[in-house]
């Protein structure tokens, strides 16, 4: 059994100020000399950055639909003990507390993760547009749904001492904080979202700042009286040695992860188990560095921004030539939505590597979906007829959307890149849910590395 004092923070809706209340309390629990662990339910890659700025270590993703839901309380527990363990986790929702995955009565939402993890919530109200009203909401969260303890509220945007307590006098559930207005503590937003932490060179002083008000206005020792309720856990920690392999006798080939402020979407757990499948992930800055790691036997492009900074990744010529190189030659790639993008030959006009006889470039519509991806022939990564979950969050159009080979069909069409050493494609997936494509990448990868060997010793 292991103990795990925890809590999730959710909403009724999106917009309350989760991630602002969530990030808060993980900094401002660090601060009191906690060893805090942050954690996100779904899919979002933004959130767990700031939760990294704010625990600092890295923000974790529990997701049913991505990885299974056994998997959520072993990956959980990984994260609470990696890199040490922690004493408190902070697991902030996503959307309204019910809402999940379309059609299918709240799978992945926030609520279903906190029934599985068996973990109290702590609600956040913003209570600016409401006073009484705010009871009728709340006693509505927390009887809903029997399997979920909704067991404190948090009060956020109260615009008077005379407001909030009038909104606690309708609310028969511990209120754990009222949080006044501040316009200084919102995160800015983008087309998909917020911006990611790594993007807005977030300062000491301002995530300071966050802190100063969420502890000036929170109960810390009432929010870890209530996470220290919540039971002892009975599953083994999820371990990516347990389920990837490293070659007997092999070295350590590079794989060259791209990062940077264009490319800063990916999950913790795939470099996890690139490492455990025997591979040393070195990263790279697409817009800014001239040549790809030395050694660099595999390439992995996540998602991230590049439309944003099409300027800096075109302008560099040589790292844009130095995979292009790379890609041509075979050397196994693995490109996810932003990284599909970087390969085009174009992206809104801008030059990018020329990788994949495609253009890309930003359109009105966001292509949102939560599938269920069916591989269309084999490739780098899998084999035909072969099943994964994964999500797609994007505003822009690859043209054409396929190549020769696709790599997935979703929702009846063929899309994505792929061949014997390239994968790319709009698709995200969280490798802790399929680690057999780790290992065929990683595989590849020590393939290329031994290939390159040999030229070597020959020459």
């Amino acid at each position: 059994m292991t103990r795990l004092p925890r809590v999730v923070v959710a909403a009724p809706s999106t917009g309350q100020g989760k991630t602002t209340v969530s990030t808060g309390l993980m900094a401002a629990l660090r601060r009191a000399g906690h060893v805090v662990s942050g954690h996100k339910v779904g899919p979002d890659y933004i959130d767990p950055g700031y939760h990294a700025l704010a625990c600092g270590r890295p923000g974790r993703n529990l997701d049913p639909h991505l990885v299974g839901e056994d998997l959520v309380v072993p990956l959980l527990l990984h994260g609470a003990r990696t890199p040490e363990p922690a004493d408190v986790a902070v697991v902030e929702g996503v959307m309204g507390l019910y809402d999940g995955r379309v059609g299918t009565r709240g799978f992945s939402s926030t609520a279903h993760v906190a029934a599985l993890t068996r973990t109290p919530v702590v609600l956040v109200v913003d209570i600016s547009r409401s006073s009484r009203s705010i009871g009728a909401v709340v006693h509505g969260m927390a009887t809903w749904d029997p399997t979920v303890t909704v067991a404190g509220v948090v009060l956020n945007q109260a615009g008077s001492p005379r407001h909030a307590a009038e909104v606690r006098s309708s609310i028969d559930l511990p209120v754990l904080g009222t949080i006044p207005r501040d316009a200084g503590v919102s995160a800015p937003s983008r087309h998909l979202g917020l911006v990611p932490a790594d993007e807005r060179a977030l300062s000491a002083e301002s995530l300071d700042h966050l802190a100063d008000h969420v502890a000036a206005h929170v109960d810390l020792e009432a929010v870890l009286a209530l996470a220290a309720t919540a039971p002892d856990l009975a599953e083994d920690p999820w371990a990516p040695e347990a389920v990837v392999r490293r070659p007997e006798g092999a070295g350590r080939p590079v794989v060259a992860v791209a990062g940077g402020r264009a490319f800063t979407f990916r999950y913790a757990e795939t470099e996890e188990l690139l490492r455990a499948a025997g591979c040393e992930v070195v990263g790279f800055d697409p817009m800014h560095d001239t040549a790809l790691p030395a050694g660099t036997a595999g390439v992995y492009l996540g998602g991230g921004f590049p439309e944003v900074h099409v300027g800096e990744l075109g302008g560099n010529e040589a790292l844009r030539a130095a995979l292009r190189a790379a890609v041509l030659d075979g050397v196994p790639t693995v490109a996810e939505c932003a990284g599909l993008l970087y390969l085009c030959d174009t992206l809104d006009g801008a030059p990018m590597v020329g990788a994949l006889p495609a253009t890309a470039e930003m359109t009105p519509r966001l292509t949102m979906r939560y599938p269920v991806a069916t591989a269309v022939g084999d490739s780098l990564l899998t084999r035909r007829g072969e099943q994964v979950t994964g999500h797609e969050f994007h505003r822009t159009h690859v043209e054409p959307v396929r190549g020769e080979t696709a790599t997935w069909e979703v929702d009846g069409e063929a899309v994505g890149f792929g061949t014997a050493s390239l994968h790319a494609s709009y698709l995200h997936t969280h490798w802790a849910g399929h680690p057999h494509l780790a290992q065929r990448f990683a595989d590849a990868v020590h393939a290329r590395a031994r290939d390159l060997a040999r030229d070597l010793a020959r020459d």
